[in-house]
């Protein structure tokens, strides 16, 4: 229970809790009450908190990809390349990583002025939606939350893809069909994780302008923000 593995569990659902109660609480009180009202201060609240979760879920998931090589293709070396201060840090910096990129999208929040209209048509404050009843033009935000999304999206989800391939290939190798089971077994809950996460994180913000419907949008919000959380402690268990 103390091997970097476990550790790195942890922190994973320590992250998705972080994503599910900066979303839930205020959603279900919205969907019990007849006041669906926050304030802007609430708003950039939960957003950034929201937003810093599923950034550091994406390099929290990269961690454990690189875990998983290093325990499958250099077991012996495991204890040295992979110790727990070593660990901590990775998990230190990921957590740096996706506080500073929800704040710069917070902070240029404030140069935007909302004068079109008060009223946000989804289940949360999500920033796509705020550019929406911005008077000020939102040109400068929604490149910037393309340019890192698409290039934190695609570095991590890369970065996993091809440490799970050398580890694919390094199971093959094995000559023992009970060694290859469990490291199947293993790497598949991982990647049906991965695959679950980002296949809504790309349809929601690396996509063409003509993309999915607004109904659609709050599906895939949906999926991410409640249903991946709940579904990854019975993935790697």
């Amino acid at each position: 229970l103390h091997s970097p593995m476990y550790f790195l569990l942890g922190s994973l659902a320590f992250a998705d809790a972080c994503s599910s109660s900066s979303v839930m609480p205020k959603m279900l009180i919205n969907f019990l009450s007849k006041n669906h009202v926050i304030s802007l201060f609430e708003c950039m609240t939960q957003f950034y908190f929201f937003g810093a979760s599923a950034t550091t879920e994406c390099f929290l998931l990269v961690v454990m990809a690189y875990d998983r090589y290093v325990a499958i293709c250099n077991p012996l070396l495991y204890p040295v390349v992979m110790p727990k201060n070593l660990c901590t840090q990775f998990i230190g910096v990921s957590y740096f990583i996706g506080f500073l990129h929800s704040a710069i999208h917070v902070g240029l929040l404030f140069r935007l002025t909302f004068c079109r209209s008060n009223v946000i048509n989804y289940f949360y404050c999500e920033i796509l939606q705020l550019f929406k009843i911005s008077c000020t033009d939102p040109a400068v935000n929604i490149l910037l939350v393309l340019i890192f999304s698409t290039f934190i999206q695609v570095f991590t989800f890369m970065t996993i893809i091809v440490s799970y391939t050398l580890v694919l290939f390094a199971i093959l190798k094995q000559k023992s069909e009970n060694s290859q089971s469990k490291a199947f077994s293993t790497c598949s809950a991982h990647l049906l994780s991965v695959s679950l996460f980002y296949g809504t994180l790309f349809l929601m913000y690396v996509r063409p302008g003509s993309g999915p419907t607004e109904d659609h949008d709050k599906m895939y919000s949906l999926f991410y923000t409640v249903i991946i959380p709940l579904l990854n402690p019975l993935i790697y268990t």
